[in-house]
């Protein structure tokens, strides 16, 4: 465990405003909140977080749920660990409060570390803290964000990212996916890991994984006789799944559907096969002890030597170092 666990807690604020998006808060807050419960008998509570709004009281969010707040000028002169600011808005168009704005500006440079979920981008932009940097948001305001700040390095795919002192995340979710990577950074794999396991979280995602799932992704592009073939793919990723099983599944000939296909989703179904396959495969290293042999039988893949090769050839690591990474299932037996 870090050593920062001996030390003072973590200063968090989180920063809310009129009709922000309550998960992208209380995600965060939570996760942060419950590390420090879980190791609260290791020493000083390892964070000590609180909401802030420009005027302080309640604020009213998108979902129709007020929150108390404390205002702004009372940490005016209190230092900051980390500054995470909420996204959400209630119409099409973002609009940044201009006392928010200019506070963000004021303590980015004091913080060690500044964050932004989902929309709450838009903000740091506006306070220039993007500028020039590698920088996330929701997938639905990619191109509003890039129209007003064509500056800013958007990363359209991954869940969070960090350039240096920012860490920016996409949509809702992906804000508790940042916090424990800030938890990780900060006490380390098993506090992070633990924290993740008593969220009851599906995986404790990195930020380089996608918005979407392969199936997800391909199933919004298709129209409605690819999306029942994505799925039936899904279902037979251990058959042999050439252009004529595939053509024929849809009903057409291979030389048609390869290139209806390709000119529908931009690549050919030989590498929509192999993307599901390497994502059902990391799924199976994530939730399952089942050995590699296994696992490569039940997605398609010749042997296990062939498994390996596309984890390297893809995500430059082997299928075990993928499973000590994103697997729970590997600190099941250990001790914070």
């Amino acid at each position: 465990m870090n050593q920062m666990i001996n030390k003072n807690p973590c200063r968090v604020v989180l920063l809310a405003y009129e009709q922000m998006n309550l998960l992208d808060l209380s995600g965060p807050l939570q996760a942060l909140s419950t590390a420090s419960r879980l190791f609260a008998g290791k020493g000083a509570p390892l964070y000590e977080t609180h909401v802030v709004s420009a005027e302080g009281g309640l604020v009213m969010t998108s979902a129709g749920l007020s929150i108390m707040t404390l205002p702004l000028s009372a940490f005016d002169d209190m230092e900051i660990d980390t500054l995470i600011v909420a996204g959400g808005s209630k119409h099409d168009a973002f609009h940044s409060p201009p006392a928010l704005v200019a506070w963000i500006a004021k303590r980015a440079p004091t913080v060690r570390r500044l964050c932004s979920v989902c929309t709450g981008a838009f903000l740091l932009a506006a306070a220039g803290q993007l500028d020039g940097k590698n920088a996330a948001t929701h997938w639905d305001w990619i191109g509003r964000l890039h129209k007003l700040h064509p500056n800013i390095k958007i990363d359209g795919d991954k869940i969070f990212v960090r350039d240096g002192s920012v860490w920016t995340s996409a949509g809702v979710s992906a804000g508790i996916d940042l916090t424990l990577a800030l938890i990780e950074a900060d006490y380390g794999h098993q506090v992070a890991i633990a924290t993740a396991r008593q969220l009851v979280m599906f995986i404790k995602r990195s930020g380089g994984q996608s918005q979407f799932s392969v199936s997800l992704s391909a199933q919004l592009q298709a129209n409605s006789d690819f999306a029942e073939l994505h799925a039936w793919i899904s279902a037979h990723l251990r058959d042999k799944l050439n252009v004529e099983r595939l053509a024929e599944q849809v009903g057409m000939s291979p030389r048609t559907f390869a290139r209806a296909y390709v000119a529908k989703h931009g690549r050919t179904p030989s590498k929509t096969v192999e993307a599901m396959r390497l994502e059902a495969a990391c799924r199976a290293l994530e939730e399952t002890h089942l050995p590699l042999k296994t696992i490569a039988a039940n997605n398609g893949y010749v042997d296990e030597q062939t498994l390996r090769r596309v984890f390297q050839r893809q995500l430059a690591i082997s299928p075990t170092q993928y499973r000590s990474r994103f697997s729970p299932h590997q600190e099941s037996g250990s001790k914070a």
